[in-house]
């Protein structure tokens, strides 16, 4: 079979992701700064696999010097982690700083730079401080859009100076989705007007947070975006139900957060459907300018699987409160390729798919790829007899999907970069350590010590040459 060479743009960032919540541990953290997440697992740690969850994690609050060391054996460009907003306060109110956090996030992103890691930080990954929550109903309190603010000013001031990109959420629509519409996680309370006011709250705190960024001029290289997980949505058939019914979806779950962070407005469609099943948002003009006057300046994407779905064949119940799926159902495409251990669908060409997309809907605005990636369980069992996992599989699944990236970069795209999740395993919520995403193993047994697998030799040697070979049997290839 024949191999094709793939090579990198110049300046393209090959990096890895991670947040704090997943990463850090409770190490240093006082007894009232849990985060939503802690709370969470606090409240269900049954319902975590083999009860892992965040409270040692891969212990990087206290071991990142030996993975930034990593990072910079394989050479990666950037690293893109969060800062846990209930660590790094110590009064919510006022926003006064905890030193001692402060201290630990302005040492590791130093640490960074010093080993040739651009640090990028987000401001939000889930980790809304507990006291929030309950106290104020978490993301539906507008108040709480003003503490955020507050917080996210402190951040600036202590690291605007070194840090080049800012992102004020990683996929904030994910924890309404699943606690509020869906009701599959905790709280377990299903209230759909609720998921939307989170979503609308969102999005203009993060227009709020730009506003400051933007006047405080903190780097003059300096840019702040949003990280959002689209999923590029395919209808099952041409004809105009199918059709319809995944402009639905890609409006629920894409377009909510697309059009206002990047377009600075709301679609028309999303408010006149919200509004005839009861269930829109609260708002005020004034809010509608802050988030038209502040849209981002860099876009960040999390792709991982496309969405499938097809007209509704069987009627909605009545009886129960509106969901998004009133208008379509999910549709499994016969054949296609799976993670299996994840359930997911691998398709490379929803790279390509949504490079074209924003370069031709959202006018060509600079993004990276802030999260691609393949979790797999019992990796173990590709050791080889020196003990490093032998992942093939995740190889074969990054140069897939960079070959479809580079293809849209080659037509035009505004793309920056492409981010693997993750740098080293990490614990994801309630699946914990049950898919490994790293291109570095935690081994558990072991104290979590750390092995890099052949991806991460074959990460070096692709960061070192700005290439790769691929196998070319795709008609778009030859």
């Amino acid at each position: 079979m024949a191999y094709k060479r793939y090579h990198l743009p110049e300046g393209f960032i090959l990096g890895a992701a991670a947040s704090a919540w997943q990463t850090e541990g409770w190490s240093g953290k006082k007894d009232y700064q849990d985060s939503f997440m802690d709370l969470w697992y606090k409240s269900n740690p049954e319902l975590w696999h083999n009860g892992y969850g965040p409270t040692i994690a891969t212990n990087f609050y206290n071991r990142y010097h030996e993975d930034v060391k990593l990072m910079k054996e394989i050479g990666i460009n950037a690293y893109r982690t969060s800062i846990d907003w209930s660590r790094f306060i110590k009064d919510y109110e006022t926003a006064e700083v905890d030193e001692d956090a402060a201290k630990y996030y302005s040492d590791l992103i130093d640490d960074l730079i010093k080993n040739g890691v651009e640090p990028m930080i987000c401001l939000e990954h889930y980790e809304l401080p507990a006291a929030l929550f309950q106290k104020y109903g978490g993301w539906g309190s507008k108040h709480v859009i003003e503490l955020y603010v507050k917080y996210a000013e402190q951040v600036f001031k202590l690291y605007g100076d070194r840090v080049k990109y800012f992102f004020t959420f990683n996929e904030p629509i994910v924890i309404q989705t699943r606690s509020f519409l869906d009701s599959i996680r905790y709280p377990f309370f299903q209230d759909t007007k609720m998921a939307m006011q989170w979503s609308y709250n969102k999005i203009l705190a993060s227009a709020k947070a730009i506003e400051a960024y933007k006047r405080g001029n903190y780097n003059k290289d300096g840019k702040i975006g949003i990280i959002l997980n689209i999923e590029v949505t395919y209808p099952r058939s041409s004809a105009q139900h199918d059709i319809a019914a995944a402009k639905i979806y890609d409006l629920f779950f894409n377009r909510i957060f697309l059009d206002p962070c990047v377009k600075g407005v709301l679609p028309d469609e999303l408010l006149k459907i919200l509004n005839y099943h009861h269930c829109c948002f609260e708002f005020t003009e004034e809010e509608l300018d802050t988030i038209k006057n502040n849209t981002v300046q860099i876009l960040g994407l999390n792709l991982y699987a496309p969405a499938r779905v097809k007209a509704r064949d069987s009627a909605w119940n009545p009886s129960t409160p509106f969901h998004p799926s009133y208008y379509y159902e999910k549709f499994e495409l016969p054949g296609r390729k799976m993670n299996l251990s994840r359930g997911w669908e691998i398709y490379p060409r929803i790279m390509y798919d949504m490079a074209m997309r924003i370069k031709n809907e959202y006018g060509n605005i600079e993004w990276l790829v802030t999260e691609n990636g393949m979790g797999v369980e019992n990796e173990g069992n590709f050791k080889n007899e020196d003990g490093v996992i032998q992942d093939d599989y995740r190889i074969e699944f990054i140069s897939e999907h960079l070959r479809w990236l580079l293809k849209a970069i080659e037509e035009g795209s505004n793309c920056k970069g492409y981010m693997l999740w993750a740098f080293t395993d990490n614990v994801s919520p309630q699946n914990a350590f049950k898919n490994r995403y790293g291109l570095v193993e935690i081994d558990l047994d072991y104290n979590r010590n750390r092995r890099i697998k052949k991806s991460g030799y074959w990460y070096k040697e692709v960061l070192k040459n700005r290439y790769f070979d691929y196998k070319d049997f795709t008609p778009e290839y030859k």
